[in-house]
């Protein structure tokens, strides 16, 4: 692949991380919800640079989460942006701004976080583990997440999945949008849902394409299943759908 085409896909990318923002940006949400973090905002900066140094390809797979942690991406806009794993093996670092409106029960501190976002230690261990390298892994894959907000009742994390549907309706339809551009500019063969709210939502929005849909359990500490060893059931979901070969690459 050219390096003008690989340009234009990170390009692409950064173009419908920008639309994404900006529709999503302008929503309301009413309480439970306290604090809406957007870090496509005010986390831009390292968002733009994992854009741009990842995804400057055409991609085979896909990973999927449902939306930023609140000691990850919600922290340094890395999807599933454990600190250590987005500074020290993805190699980025960035400035971090702050939330319109900053939740004093969870502040942003950016790479200076000192909590760990169990998921995404545990999604890009795996990785880490598995290709070695940042660029080994990249070279076929990539991860976002389906929404780009995070939700708080005070100090508490809101999933997507538990807001009224009259306020997910216009989430989805920004979301799905941005779903449907992406695996346009990366033509993934397979989305692989972490977790069942992001299989089921990729599926309804490439409906009748011909990307497949595929899933594994979600490493989030509040699943009994992914704390029994979460790395190796993915590999064994990904190996039985045929994502993965049995063997390490």
């Amino acid at each position: 692949m050219s390096e003008i085409s690989e340009t234009a896909i990170a390009a692409g990318l950064i173009a419908a991380a920008r639309k994404l923002s900006e529709n999503v940006g302008r929503m309301a949400f009413s309480p439970p919800v306290s604090h809406v973090y957007n870090p496509l905002e005010y986390a831009w900066a390292p968002h733009e640079q994992y854009l741009r140094r990842f995804g400057n390809g055409r991609k085979r797979i896909v990973f999927l989460g449902m939306n930023p942690g609140p000691f990850g991406m919600a922290q340094c806009g890395i999807p599933f942006g454990e600190i250590a794993a987005a500074r020290d093996w993805l190699g980025i670092a960035a400035p971090v701004g702050k939330p319109e409106r900053e939740n004093p029960k969870r502040p942003v501190e950016g790479f200076a976080c000192q909590r760990s976002e169990v998921s995404g230690k545990r999604l890009w261990g795996l990785f880490r583990e598995r290709f070695g390298t940042a660029e080994a892994f990249f070279a076929e894959h990539f991860v976002a997440n389906y929404c780009p907000l995070a939700f708080f009742d005070g100090g508490r994390n809101l999933t997507p999945d538990k807001l009224p549907a009259r306020e997910t309706e216009p989430l989805h339809a920004a979301c799905d949008e941005h779903l449907r551009e992406l695996a346009r500019v990366l033509e993934p063969e397979w989305i692989i849902g972490v977790g069942g709210f992001a299989e089921a939502r990729a599926a309804q929005a490439l409906r009748g394409t011909r990307t497949r849909i595929g899933k594994v359990l979600h490493p989030s500490p509040a699943s009994p299943a992914a704390n029994r060893g979460w790395a190796e059931a993915a590999i064994r979901q990904m190996v039985a759908q045929g994502v993965w070969n049995p063997d390490t690459p």
